[in-house]
């Protein structure tokens, strides 16, 4: 029996989990928090280590990184990093994002060029934002990695390669799914002159040996892990209910999107991930239960007290702007309130019928570009929830997988690890797909549709052509403001 890990250094913390490579069936399981700075590559490899001791890696074979997406680690020409990391989740970045937009000639000439509109999280927005905020250190930097190729990277010893995969690379701004190819002019417009950038290798490549023999896989960002490890595929689409809400689906070829609703990733099969993003999902949810006096159980437990459609009210829930639709200065609002609906429990259904529904909006963008969608994966805490597991089959106009607790995203990186241990090329280890609950839309289809109906209703009469009027938005609009994650 072969044995392989997958290690997933998120922002905050570092999981390891060992697998049988022909079965993926887990063996060890180790954890670790980040204890110094999270913007300090040192303190990720710490908790490496110290994830993976008592023995974890004893006999495994090959090893899978994935970490933190869309962070930066710029090195100078001795590869010793020029400062802190500039993380994922930095929003400082989001006045350089709009420059850089209007620098290369608008949104449709970067959707084009790598199939995103700049945003604050991008890796080449964050070289623009060190070039205007501190160009002495920028004219430092002679290389640029990510966290999961730094990782990658240190594990092998610092060789003299450096490498990383098509699904981080994709997440940068300055790598094009739909060519597989970089843009070293964008890095240049960004940061001003030109840099090494990491291999990208395919993913079933080795990235090479460490010292002591142990196989390393190309790895690839967090996203990537978590779809391969829930073992999605073509048809299937994954909601995530954080905060803000993300909505993405395997696809066979990258998307250009002009408006920036979609973001065109790659993923980590030679597939590619279509994603859009809201700014309001589990936020709206616990605003709701506060107002009632409540928490998420309980706003559950009164929704169900209710009637399809809340009796007749809908909550747009833009708490915080929305991205998709594009109303990044808009407020939620109520609608539909009478006497007879005034109760509890049709304010609490309003609530989540409205995330639902602004959530099944994402999930049209992709439908209406030709993504199928024949299921639905829905992941994150709320998806526990009795209400959310009733109404979303008949909202999303799918079935719903809500699949049980498991550490996906290292579990898709040692996937990765046994791939590339048994040589690469073909399919991947046939590995059982993420166990859960299904959720049927039966008879619940037209209910759904309808309150869908209702809830666009309201929504255009409001915002009229909101959708439509991001998808003629000018090419040199600039971004406003992003409240949430991007």
């Amino acid at each position: 029996m072969s044995i392989v890990a997958g290690l997933d250094s998120s922002s905050a913390y570092t999981r390891v989990v060992v697998c049988d490579a022909d079965t993926g069936a887990v063996v060890k399981q180790g954890y670790a928090e980040h204890s110094g700075e999270r913007d300090d590559p040192q303190s990720w490899l710490i908790s490496l280590g110290e994830a993976a001791g008592g023995g974890q890696l004893a006999d495994v074979r090959a090893i899978g990184v994935a970490a933190q997406q869309q962070g930066v680690v710029a090195l100078d020409s001795s590869g010793t990093p020029v400062g802190p990391a500039l993380l994922g989740n930095d929003r400082r970045m989001q006045t350089a994002a709009a420059d850089l937009t209007d620098a290369l000639g608008g949104r449709a000439a970067w959707a084009q060029a790598v199939g995103a509109v700049p945003q604050a999280a991008h890796p080449v927005s964050k070289l623009r934002w060190l070039a205007r905020h501190d160009p002495a250190t920028a004219r430092q930097v002679a290389e640029v990695l990510q966290p999961h190729d730094w990782l990658v990277w240190q594990l092998l010893g610092r060789p003299d390669r450096r490498t990383t995969d098509r699904g981080d690379a994709s997440g940068t701004g300055y790598w094009s799914a739909a060519q597989e190819s970089y843009r070293p002019d964008l890095v240049e417009l960004a940061l001003g002159h030109q840099v090494s950038l990491p291999q990208v290798i395919g993913p079933a490549d080795s990235a090479g040996h460490t010292p002591e023999g142990l196989l390393i896989s190309a790895g690839t960002g967090e996203t990537m892990a978590a779809s391969f490890g829930l073992g999605v595929g073509l048809g299937d689409a994954v909601i995530s209910l954080g905060a803000s809400g993300s909505v993405f689906a395997v696809h066979h070829e990258a998307l250009t999107d002009p408006s920036g609703t979609i973001t065109s990733y790659a993923d980590a099969t030679g597939m590619h991930l279509p994603v859009v993003r809201t700014l309001n999902a589990v936020r709206v949810l616990r605003g709701t239960a506060e107002v009632l006096g409540t928490d998420l159980d309980g706003l559950s437990e009164l929704a169900l007290k209710s009637t399809p459609g809340a009796s007749g009210m809908v909550l747009l829930p833009y708490l915080e702007g929305e991205r998709t639709p594009d109303l990044p200065h808009t407020a939620g609002s109520l609608h539909g309130l009478r006497r007879e609906s005034m109760r509890p429990e049709h304010l609490a259904r309003a609530g989540l019928e409205g995330m639902l529904c602004g959530l099944a909006d994402a999930l049209d963008v992709l439908r209406t570009r030709g993504v199928q969608v024949r299921r639905v994966f829905l992941l994150g805490a709320a998806a526990d929830l009795p209400a959310v597991q009733a109404m979303a089959p008949g909202l999303f106009g799918a079935p719903v997988v809500v699949p049980q607790p498991a550490d996906y995203t290292a579990l898709g990186a040692a996937r990765q690890a046994a791939w590339a241990l048994s040589g690469g090329g073909g399919a991947p280890p046939p590995w059982p797909a993420a166990a859960g609950q299904s959720f049927e839309p039966g008879d619940e289809l037209a209910v759904g549709q309808a309150i869908r109906q209702q809830y666009t209703a309201v929504r255009e009469q409001t915002y009229p052509g909101a959708f439509q009027a991001a998808a003629a938005k000018p090419s040199g609009a600039a971004d406003a403001p992003s409240y949430g994650q991007p």
